[in-house]
């Protein structure tokens, strides 16, 4: 069992001010994967009273300086994606050769893009005699969650030292090993003490204790709505910036005769893909009435040939869930969708064959779905695809838009006609036919999906405060 007891506070690992202890169990075969002391309300006034003092001076720091910082951490982090990487499979179960690339390697994706957006930014621009100019907004609470570790963690780390913010993280306790590592990297790289903070925890201690802190300037958020609400609750006394990435129900749009061989294949995989535990997948396939039966056949043969299997075996497989709590949550779902009249198209309730340990849910699609049932509504974070049949385009668009959520939107088939549609669809993010996420492009939601903007210069942005100068300046 992995061990990580201590936080990392002002430059160095120290003990928890009253912390207790907390065991992650491995999915796979559930038994204990590592164990992380949760911190307390008094480590956070450490971890920001360290934040504050060091962005007196990091603040000011010039942007070849940091730039320099940024390569440094870069380095570092290359050298420890294979620890990164066996972290994410034992904890939260994502197989190897995806916590490798896609998820550790997300990190170094987002490393490298906060580098660039840093080289090309213009921190001062002139209007007229007068200027304004963008400042780091202060010390900021990055709190991430568990499904895509790394990629949230850099996500929000990268742009905030190419902003000069200084900053405390807080890590979900259901995969908190790789934060830790990446703490490691950060303290490698020589970044000052006090810039970055690790304060593991949960959310009703640590994550309240941040979100309510009247010396944090800023909290950014990534995890579901119901998370995000209490965070921006907490905050709210205070007055601070609140980020947030929050949950989703995207989407998929397969236009009218489109070649569902063609088009399908990318959605369904969407939803394969880290066993559907991703914000944005594209859960919700809606296919003309005229190609509906075709279309289930297919995506239920697709998700009936996933192999399901050990996150530690390299190979094309996906693995389980993240606990057991997320288990009988979706278990419960799929029962729902049952009773409430979907056709179990592949998959179903239960483990599936050869699979009596772990959390391992069986690849499921519902077809026949109406937009009223529980699970065209809510997110089930799990490789759960529903088809959706709509009559016209007016009436996909109507159905796509109907729910509280607006992450992302899919759209498959002629691309002229895509087109047109893109601006009809209430969502952060359109990805047209298997179009994917890139590092520079903004990400965030619209509606219960949150507020604000990560990735690249939009990533850091976010970060910064806009300060006019007003009355001409010598040159």
């Amino acid at each position: 069992m992995k061990s990580y007891p201590q936080l990392y506070i002002d430059g160095r690992w120290t003990d928890s001010k009253g912390g207790r202890r907390h065991i992650v169990i491995n999915p796979a075969t559930e038994q204990p994967a590592s164990e992380i002391v949760l911190g307390t309300a008094a480590d956070v006034d450490d971890a920001v009273v360290a934040a504050r003092r060091a962005f007196d001076s990091f603040s000011q720091t010039s942007k070849a300086d940091r730039i320099a910082l940024l390569q440094r951490v870069i380095e570092e982090y290359q050298k420890r994606i294979p620890d990164i990487a066996e972290a994410i499979a034992i904890e939260m179960g994502c197989p190897i050769s995806v916590a490798r690339t896609a998820q550790a390697g997300s990190g170094l994706g987002h490393l490298a893009n906060a580098l660039k957006a840093l080289e090309e930014y213009d921190f001062a621009e002139a209007i007229g005699d007068n200027l304004v100019v963008r400042e780091p907004i202060g010390v900021v609470a990055l709190i991430t969650p568990w499904n895509w570790p790394m990629n949230q963690i850099v996500a929000k780390v990268g742009p905030a030292l190419a902003a000069g913010c200084t900053m405390i993280l807080k890590p979900s306790e259901e995969a908190p090993g790789s934060a830790a590592i990446f703490a490691e990297v950060i303290d490698a790289a020589g970044v000052p003490a006090g810039v970055f903070n690790l304060v593991q925890g949960d959310g009703e201690g640590v994550g309240t204790a941040l979100a309510r802190h009247p010396d944090i300037d800023m909290v950014s958020f990534t995890g579901s709505t119901r998370a995000g609400i209490a965070v921006a609750k907490n905050a709210a006394d205070t007055v601070k910036r609140v980020a947030q990435e929050l949950g989703g129900k995207s989407p998929n749009i397969i236009l009218e005769g489109a070649p569902l061989d063609q088009a399908l294949p990318g959605g369904a995989g969407g939803v394969l893909l880290n066993s559907g535990q991703s914000c944005v997948a594209p859960t919700r396939m809606l296919v003309h009435r005229s190609q509906h039966d075709e279309a289930a056949r297919i995506v239920g043969e697709i998700f009936a040939a996933k192999p399901v299997g050990d996150p530690l075996a390299e190979g094309d497989h996906i693995g389980p869930l993240v606990n057991q709590r997320q288990w009988e949550r979706i278990q419960r779902l799929i029962q729902q969708g049952i009773d409430e009249g979907a056709t179990v198209a592949a998959g179903g309730p239960g483990r599936p064959d050869g699979h009596d340990i772990g959390y391992y849910v069986k690849p499921t699609v519902f077809a026949n779905v109406t937009p009223e049932m529980t699970v065209a509504r809510e997110e089930i974070f799990g490789p759960v695809l529903v088809i959706m049949p709509y009559e016209d385009e007016a009436d996909a668009i109507r159905i796509a838009n109907d729910t509280p959520y607006g992450l992302g939107a899919y759209i498959a088939g002629d691309p002229a006609k895509a087109k047109t549609i893109v601006g009809k669809l209430r969502a952060g993010a359109v990805f047209v036919n298997a179009g994917g996420l890139a590092f520079d492009m903004p990400f965030g939601g619209y509606k219960q999906s949150g507020n604000g903007r990560e990735f690249g210069k939009f990533g850091l942005e976010e970060f910064l405060e806009v300060k006019s100068v007003i009355g001409k300046l010598p040159a």
